[in-house]
């Protein structure tokens, strides 16, 4: 049997309220929709960790980030845990990434056999957060709020710099499959930084959001005093108290990032076109590592189990799945699993501690009634948070914290905790419970303290003397490249066009 080709088309910060069923009607993404059309999609998926390295390493892998250890931005993903990547190059796949994925390590392959550009973040411990000072600002990385007073057009950035570059290597290896003469078959991750912060985008994208009806928040401000204790703790690791947000920067950034949703529609626009272009079939999957809060209740950027943050988008274009709407909650850890179930990979030897699970019954009809799990972990937390979403309960749970408890259908704003209302305190304890049978929140603080107390010391140590970093360095080959004196020029233009001979 023949293994399908995959491609993987994954985005930064993208908030999945506005992909309530594909991109919501007045978002301008005429590409994703008619990949929408195509696919399962899934309303509710969540991410495992509303961050970009500990939310990347479990969907790559199918665990959560108690479980790899990569709590934060700046946590090391262990070489030994098998990714995706590393199942289906097993199999026989040519795997490849092109883009970001937030390694931090020596490692910064973890089963892709090749990648084609660096990472737009670094690769080593110094973004690591110290939960033995509560309350500091590491003033050098931590998000501040300029991504938002500083909203607005440009025609350049470091971040589209980036993400053409991103594009450009994935279409060009899309040309490379087609005209390979081998039979392998393929799986490339093509994984752009937009649309997440800083709020800047392109005239061409930003003039499509001059009359949007959706540049203000739906839930507005709330006072600092009246936001419940991570939110404070967010604004504060923000830096809240030094910024003047006005009505104006809130509209500028929520344009720009509409904006740049339409800009990464281009982008994946052209990889689809030279996969068509190129008569290659392959099982597409479009999904996020994240969302962004976009103002709602006064909050930017991620790092909240509120669902402008940890909810995302996620749809599966595959033969076995069939096209239509999924609302039961999933995660994005569920996707290593799934893209495994799609080839014919056999994850047995691993399943036992793997907390993902394929959704290829899902789009074959199959409900499905396992809560989905999140945790947090990183910058603005003095101690580990964790999340059940469960039917139309979310649970959210910290030592620090009050327990809360949202009713979704209700309530999709979680604008009212039901913790201590009376007529819920069933639902609650059945939560808990199930809270306390997945997780041992002392062990999980204890594990972090000790993770952030070893990279402070490893960073500082290797920072001293000669500087050896981890930053991924793309291969070029130029004496492959082109016409050599090595290569026969008629065998060589003949194997480089495609299709051939027509």
């Amino acid at each position: 049997m023949t293994k399908p080709n995959i491609l993987i088309l994954m985005v930064d910060q993208l908030n999945g309220t506005l992909f309530p069923d594909g991109p919501a009607d007045w978002l301008h993404a005429p590409n994703l929709k008619k990949l929408a059309a195509r696919s399962t999609r899934f309303k509710n998926c969540y991410t495992a960790s509303p961050l970009c390295a500990p939310g990347r390493a479990a969907f790559m892998s199918g665990q959560l980030p108690s479980a790899t250890g990569v709590y934060d931005n700046a946590a090391e993903f262990c070489s030994s845990i098998p990714t995706y990547a590393h199942h289906l190059r097993r199999a026989g796949y040519h795997t490849c990434l092109s883009g970001k994925m937030h390694f931090v390590g020596p490692d910064q392959l973890h089963g892709f056999e090749e990648r084609l550009t660096t990472d737009i973040y670094p690769a080593d411990f110094g973004w690591t957060p110290d939960y033995r000072k509560p309350g500091e600002r590491i003033d050098w990385w931590y998000h501040n709020m300029g991504s938002v007073t500083g909203a607005g057009v440009a025609e350049t950035s470091n971040q589209m710099e980036y993400d053409d570059d991103v594009a450009y290597n994935a279409t060009r290896k899309l040309y490379e499959y087609a005209r390979a003469e081998n039979a392998r078959p393929w799986c490339l991750t093509a994984s752009f930084t937009h649309p997440h912060d800083p709020y800047v985008a392109r005239k061409k994208y930003w003039d499509l959001y001059a009359d949007c009806a959706h540049l203000k928040p739906e839930v507005g401000p709330i006072p600092y005093d009246q936001q419940d204790n991570h939110s404070k703790r967010i604004l504060d690791a923000n830096d809240r108290g030094n910024f003047d947000i006005s009505e104006d920067d809130i509209i500028r950034s929520r344009r720009a990032y509409f904006a740049n949703i339409s800009y990464l529609d281009d982008k994946i626009g052209e990889i689809l076109q030279v996969l068509e272009d190129t008569r290659q079939e392959a099982i597409i999957l479009f999904v996020s590592d994240h969302g962004d809060m976009l103002g709602e209740r006064g909050l930017w950027f991620k790092m909240s189990f509120y669902d402008g943050s940890s909810r995302v988008p996620m749809m599966i274009c595959a033969p076995q799945m069939e096209a239509g709407l999924q609302i039961t909650p999933v995660s994005n850890i569920d996707v290593c699993p799934t893209l495994c179930d799609l080839a014919g990979v056999d994850m047995s030897e691993i399943m036992p501690w793997t907390t993902g699970q394929s959704l290829v019954p899902m789009g074959q009809g199959v409900e499905r009634t396992e809560p989905v799990a999140m945790e947090y972990a990183a910058e603005a937390s003095y101690a580990p948070l964790v999340s059940l979403r469960y039917g139309k309960w979310k649970y959210n749970r910290c030592a620090l914290d009050p327990d809360q408890l949202f009713d979704m259908d209700a309530d999709p704003h979680e604008l009212t905790n039901l913790a201590d209302h009376p007529d819920h305190q069933g639902t609650l304890t059945s939560l808990r419970a199930k809270a306390d049978a997945r997780w041992n929140l002392d062990a999980f603080d204890a594990d972090v303290r000790t993770s952030q107390a070893r990279r402070w010391i490893v960073y500082e140590a290797l920072r001293e003397g000669g500087y050896y970093p981890w930053d991924y360095q793309p291969l070029r080959k130029a004496s492959e490249q082109y016409m050599r004196n090595h290569m026969d020029l008629n065998v060589l233009e003949e194997s480089k066009r495609f299709p051939r001979g027509e």
